[in-house]
């Protein structure tokens, strides 16, 4: 089985028990962080809208945003990114649901993406799988945040929860070169 076509079994499942589609809307400092270290075309394909949280602050950032997801959350258009054949935007940034982010890469990547960025959890870099596939794919720089970003599971603030590693992990068409660990 592929991994786009595992992707499309998983969502909308509940393999652990979670809710279905999980959502962690992202705050603030999680996108300007990656805007001060990365320009990306004016044009951007936001494709797990979620509230808008994100496609809000690309476009107070001066971008031009297409926002879409996979269920209709008050924000952007209802449509189900894995399933899309079509590349709305050269740019793609987005916080996709942590456990089909390597499908989100890779389709966003065949479909033509020229500059990637996703949100996703430190663990990402683990795997002797992964790390195989991202040394075939143009990844270019794993950005890991220096505090902790608190993602709360349906933008609901709980006591004691949301504290986990995340980056920024980008992918750019061309890249070559070994990949870069920063901070920011």
């Amino acid at each position: 089985m592929s991994a786009i076509s595992r992707a499309h079994s998983l969502v909308g499942s509940n393999p652990d028990g979670r809710p279905e589609n999980d959502f962690y809307p992202t705050p603030r400092i999680g996108t300007t962080s990656i805007l001060d270290v990365e320009k990306f075309t004016n044009n951007i394909w936001e494709p797990a809208c979620g509230d808008g949280a994100m496609s809000k602050v690309l476009e107070e950032y001066g971008y031009s945003v297409i926002s879409t997801d996979l269920e209709p959350r008050g924000y952007g258009c209802e449509m189900n990114f894995l399933l899309s054949n079509t590349l709305l935007a050269d740019s793609i940034v987005t916080n996709p649901p942590f456990r089909i982010m390597q499908e989100f890469a890779e389709h966003a990547l065949n479909l033509g993406c020229k500059k990637l960025a996703l949100l996703g959890k430190l663990a990402f870099l683990e795997g002797q799988e992964r790390t195989e596939w991202l040394g075939k794919s143009p990844f270019k720089a794993a950005y890991v945040f220096r505090k902790r970003l608190s993602l709360y599971r349906n933008g609901v603030k709980m006591k004691n929860s949301g504290m986990i590693a995340f980056a920024w992990y980008v992918w750019e068409v061309g890249h070559k070169s070994e990949p870069v660990i920063r901070w920011i």
